[in-house]
C-alpha cells in the first residue's frame, strides 16, 4: 500500500465494512429524520438565541439564522450525495476517505471530535441552566457553587453582592446537574440505539409541540418596538470586536451554526439505518428544512417579546415568558427545553461514538478503545464511556460561551471540506451510483465552501487561535499515532 498521507480507501472497503456491520438495523427515514432534529432544536433555540442576540446580533438574529441556514443547506445537499454512496457510520470522515485522502479525512475527523464533543458540552451547560430555571420554579434553590462553573460562579456571585444580596464565600464551583445528566446520557446510549433513538423520539415530540407553543403564543405578546433598531448600532469593545452592525450579525450566524449540526448526526447512524442509501438524504435535508424555519420564527418571537439586550444568557426563552407574566407558559417552556435538550446531548454523544468507531475500524485510532462493541447491547460501549467522562467534566468547569464557539468552528470547515470533497469526486468518479445527486453541484460546493468558511472568519480571534492550537494537536496525533497504525499501511 501506498505511504502517502493522500492514499485513499478503496471503495470496496466500504462495502465490506457494510457487509461486516454489527450494529444492529433498526432505524427508518422518520427515526432518522427525528434524530436530525433532536440534535437541532434544543442547542439553538433553548440556549445560544440568548447569546447571539443579546452580545451580538440583536433583533436581526433572524436575519443570522438564515445565514446559517443557507451555509448548511448547501453543506446538507452535499452531505445527502455522500450518505447515498457510502452507507457507513463516520459522516464526513468516511465520505472524504474515500475521495480525497486519509490526513484530509483524518482532518475532518479531528474536527469532528472537536464539534460533537463540545457541542455535547454546550448542551449539557445549557441544560443546567434550564433544570436550575425548573427547580426554582417548585421554589428549590441549590447554590450558585453547585450548578456554575467557576468562572461563572464567581461572576454571579459578585453581582448578586453589588445587588445588596448575602453570597456565601466559595472556595471552588463545580456544574453538578450538567455533570450528571452526561452520565444519565451515557447509562442510555450504552444500553442500546434502540433505547436510544425510542428515548429521542418521545422527547422530539414534546419539544417541537413546545416549539410551536412559543411561536404561536409568544406571537400575542410581541412588542414591535424591541425590533428598532432591527440591527443595532455597531459597537467596539475594548478587545477591538465589534458587535451588532452587519458583522455583529455575520459573528451571531458563526456562533449559531453550531445548533445546525444534527443533520451532520443523520450521516453518523448509517450504520443502524434500515435503508441507508434512500433514507439518510432523506433525513438529512428534511430535518435541516423544518428546523430552519422553526428557528427564524422563534428568534422573531424571542427578540419581539424582550428587548435583545435584557435576554437571559442560559435560558433565555423561559425568561421571556417570565418577563411577560405568563407563568403557566413558563413552566411548559422550561419543561420541554430541559427534555429537549437531552435529547440533543444523546444525539451528539451518540453520533461522536460512531465517528470514533468508524476512525477506528480504519486503524487511525485504537481499536481496543474505540472500536470495541459490547457483545451484548452492541453499541461501542467503551467509546461511549470515555466520551461521557470527558464531556461530563469540562461541562462542569467551562462557561458555556466559550465552548460553543469551539463546536462552531470545528464544524464550519468540516462542512466547507465535504463540500469541495463531494465535487472532487463527481470528477473523479463520474461513473459511481448515486441514488442521491446534489443539484447544480459545482455552484452548490462552491457556495458551501465559501459560505463557510466566510462564517468561520466571523467568529472571535480568541476562538480561532483556540481552533489552530485543536488542529495542529490533530496533525501531531496523525503522524505520531494514526498514520503508521492505519489499515492502508498493512501489506494487502
Amino acid at each position: 500500500m501506498s505511504n502517502s498521507i493522500w492514499r485513499k480507501k478503496p471503495l470496496e472497503a466500504y462495502a465490506a465494512d457494510v457487509k461486516n456491520n454489527q450494529l444492529k438495523r433498526v432505524l427508518g427515514k422518520w427515526a432518522l429524520t427525528s434524530l436530525g432534529i433532536g440534535a437541532v432544536i434544543g442547542g439553538g433555540i433553548f440556549t445560544l438565541t440568548g447569546i447571539a442576540a443579546h452580545d451580538w446580533a440583536g433583533p436581526a438574529l433572524a436575519l443570522s439564522f438564515v445565514m446559517a441556514g443557507v451555509a448548511c443547506t448547501f453543506a446538507a445537499l452535499c452531505y445527502a450525495e455522500f450518505a447515498s454512496i457510502l452507507p457507513v457510520e463516520g459522516s464526513a470522515y468516511a465520505y472524504s476517505y474515500g475521495t480525497v485522502g486519509e490526513f484530509f479525512a483524518w482532518f475532518i475527523g479531528w474536527n469532528l471530535i472537536l464539534e460533537y464533543m463540545m457541542g455535547a458540552t454546550t448542551v449539557a451547560v445549557a441544560w443546567s441552566g434550564y433544570f436550575e430555571k425548573l427547580l426554582h420554579l417548585f421554589n428549590i434553590n441549590l447554590p450558585i457553587y453547585l450548578t456554575n462553573d467557576p468562572v461563572t460562579a464567581a461572576e454571579k456571585a459578585e453581582k448578586l453582592r453589588a445587588a445588596g444580596e448575602i453570597v456565601p464565600d466559595f472556595a471552588f464551583a463545580f456544574n453538578l446537574p450538567a455533570f450528571l445528566i452526561v452520565w444519565g446520557v451515557t447509562w442510555v446510549l450504552v444500553k442500546g440505539i434502540k433505547e436510544a433513538a425510542s428515548t429521542n423520539n418521545l422527547i422530539v415530540i414534546m419539544k417541537v409541540a413546545a416549539v410551536i407553543f412559543v411561536i404561536v403564543v409568544g406571537a400575542f405578546y410581541v412588542d414591535t418596538a424591541n425590533w428598532h433598531p432591527f440591527i443595532p448600532d455597531a459597537v467596539i469593545d475594548d478587545s477591538g470586536a465589534q458587535h451588532y452592525g452587519f458583522n455583529g450579525v455575520v459573528t451571531a450566524a458563526s456562533i449559531i451554526f453550531f445548533a445546525y449540526i444534527g443533520f451532520d448526526a443523520v450521516s453518523t447512524q448509517a450504520g443502524e439505518a434500515i435503508n441507508p442509501t434512500k433514507d439518510i438524504p432523506f433525513a438529512i435535508i428534511a430535518s435541516l428544512l423544518i428546523c430552519t424555519l422553526l428557528y427564524i420564527l422563534v428568534s422573531l418571537v424571542l427578540t419581539g417579546m424582550v428587548k435583545y439586550d435584557t435576554l437571559d444568557l442560559k435560558a433565555p426563552v423561559a425568561s421571556a415568558f417570565e418577563g411577560a407574566g405568563l407563568p403557566i407558559a413558563m413552566y411548559i417552556v422550561t419543561i420541554a427545553a430541559t427534555a429537549g435538550l437531552t435529547s440533543v446531548m444523546l444525539v451528539m454523544m451518540l453520533s461522536q461514538t460512531r465517528i470514533f468507531l468508524g476512525m477506528a475500524k480504519d486503524g487511525l485510532l485504537p481499536k481496543g478503545l474505540f472500536g470495541a462493541i459490547h457483545p451484548k447491547f452492541k453499541t461501542p460501549w467503551k467509546s461511549t464511556i470515555f466520551v461521557g467522562g470527558i464531556v461530563s467534566v469540562v461541562s462542569a468547569l467551562t462557561p458555556i460561551d466559550k465552548v460553543s464557539e469551539m463546536c462552531s468552528s470545528g464544524t464550519l470547515l468540516a462542512f466547507a471540506m465535504i463540500c469541495g470533497a463531494v465535487w472532487l469526486l463527481r470528477v473523479r468518479e463520474p461513473n459511481i451510483e448515486r441514488p442521491f445527486r446534489a443539484p447544480w453541484l459545482p455552484f452548490v460546493a462552491t457556495a458551501g465552501i465559501l459560505c463557510n468558511l466566510y462564517l468561520m472568519w466571523g467568529l472571535r480571534t480568541e476562538t480561532k487561535l483556540s481552533f489552530l492550537i485543536w488542529g495542529s494537536l490533530g496533525i501531531i496525533v496523525y503522524f505520531a499515532y494514526s498514520k503508521k497504525h492505519s489499515n492502508l499501511n498493512q501489506k494487502n
